[in-house]
């Protein structure tokens, strides 16, 4: 015979469980009642025929005691019996002479053997088991003896009502259990009631109220997930809103351009319509990237990799190098203690490089050429810190907290841009557990963006 593996018992155990909650703890704990009752039914059962058999014996005993002195001394013989119909053949006193001789019996025709054992002991007579008390005085042997058969139904009776409170309890015990289990988890039944009633596009947060320790976790991490989605949905929206708010005036401008590199009379006038219409495509081009990275960030959550934040840095001033170069412009990393000491933060490394990236590329955008703009990483106590200063106009205290928003730019004039870049910024930030703060740089003069990590 093969042996079956452990596991495949436990399967096949738990397949035949309920699944419901409540049926598996009303199953568990009325099998614990049932079996609890069985066994102490079976020792209130047990103790309380040994406790008979004890009372019997010890009827047994005075009733020999009680006869000690009730016959005299000098009895020849039996005396008068009773009537045949009067006889009780389940309880027998007998008397003997020390020399042997009957002179008492209880019922005629009920004689017991003569035993020499004295106390107690079972006897075989009349077809059954006797159990029976011999005593011994200074002239006489008394033997009180009682059928095995009459005593155990009467210690059976007698066991059989030790039971009846139990078999009375065990009922009331099973409702109360069924009413406990009920009661416990109707707090779980209300949130299912909640949750099937709700519509599709309904993420409002689910009500843990009086919801037992055990459940209450499993509610609060279904609340964020409800959170997280709603987060994504609302993401999905903006993007939606914003791409169709935004790449409307992009779209419409490569047309015009289109049709005026269709109505150029010459290659000269043809050159300068192609020249518009490829920085028109960038321009668009790079709305988009910018709408499904803010679309991006704003929908997912960061992960809790440890970054370098001085290497990430770094990383940015290489994206936006050929830019700085373009215009002619002093772009560099201040020395600190990060570049021998690493700061380190828990977040997702490319988002941090975006954001880093993002800053320098505004600083570049809105500085005049030949201007300067520093980037640098610190750690203030247990908070790392992230600066990006530049040179240029800066921004009024006024509109600082508006450039935050989506396609708001305070910008000098003819600067390229569609309001994202801070957007974004505080996007990865938030999802980072950062804050964004805009002051003036007291060393540069321009704008000066502080992003502090814990």
């Amino acid at each position: 015979m093969k042996n079956v593996p452990t596991t495949s018992w436990r399967s096949a155990l738990q397949s035949m469980l309920p699944r419901s909650l409540r049926m598996r703890l009303l199953v568990f704990l009325l099998a614990a009642i049932v079996l609890a009752g069985a066994v102490q039914g079976a020792l209130a059962y047990r103790g309380a025929l040994d406790e008979a058999d004890a009372l019997f014996d010890y009827h047994m005993q005075q009733t020999a005691l009680a006869l000690r002195s009730g016959l005299p001394v000098d009895a020849q013989g039996l005396g008068p019996g009773l009537d045949p119909e009067d006889e009780n053949h389940e309880f027998i006193v007998q008397v003997w002479t020390n020399e042997g001789l009957r002179i008492f019996e209880s019922a005629v025709g009920a004689a017991l053997p003569q035993i020499a054992v004295l106390g107690f002991a079972n006897v075989q007579a009349r077809g059954g088991t006797y159990r029976v008390f011999s005593m011994q005085t200074r002239s006489q042997v008394i033997q009180v003896a009682q059928n095995m058969a009459a005593r155990r139904d009467m210690a059976r009776s007698l066991a059989l009502r030790t039971l009846a409170p139990l078999a009375i309890m065990a009922p009331l015990l099973v409702l109360a259990v069924w009413w406990g289990v009920s009661r416990s988890l109707a707090p779980v039944e209300r949130v299912r009631r909640q949750l099937a009633q709700r519509q599709a596009d309904d993420l409002s947060p689910v009500s843990d109220a009086q919801l037992p320790d055990e459940v209450q976790p499993l509610v609060s991490e279904l609340n964020l997930l409800f959170e997280r989605v709603q987060r994504a949905f609302d993401a999905q929206e903006h993007f939606v809103a914003d791409a169709a708010h935004e790449l409307r005036s992009p779209l419409a401008a490569l047309r015009l351009q289109l049709q005026g590199l269709q109505r150029a009379g010459d290659d000269a006038a043809r050159a300068v319509a192609i020249e518009r219409l490829s920085a028109g495509i960038d321009r668009a081009t790079r709305l988009v990237e910018q709408l499904l990275t803010l679309a991006r960030q704003e929908a997912s959550t960061a992960t809790t990799e440890p970054v370098d934040l001085h290497a990430a840095a770094q990383l940015a001033l290489a994206d936006v190098a050929p830019a700085a170069q373009a215009r002619s412009m002093d772009v560099g990393l201040l020395h600190s203690d990060a570049a021998t000491v690493p700061v380190t933060v828990r977040g997702d490394a490319e988002a941090l490089r975006m954001l880093a990236r993002n800053l320098l590329d505004n600083a570049i955008k809105y500085t005049p050429p030949g201007g300067q703009v520093d980037l640098q990483v610190r750690r203030e106590g247990d908070a790392a810190v992230l600066t990006v200063e530049d040179s240029g106009p800066g921004i009024a205290p006024e509109h600082r907290e508006r450039v935050m928003q989506r396609f708001v730019r305070e910008t000098s004039e003819g600067a390229p841009g569609s309001g994202l870049g801070l957007a974004i910024v505080q996007a990865i930030a938030q999802g980072h557990g950062a804050t964004v703060q805009l002051s003036a740089s007291p060393r540069l003069g321009g704008l000066l963006v502080t992003v502090r990590f814990g």
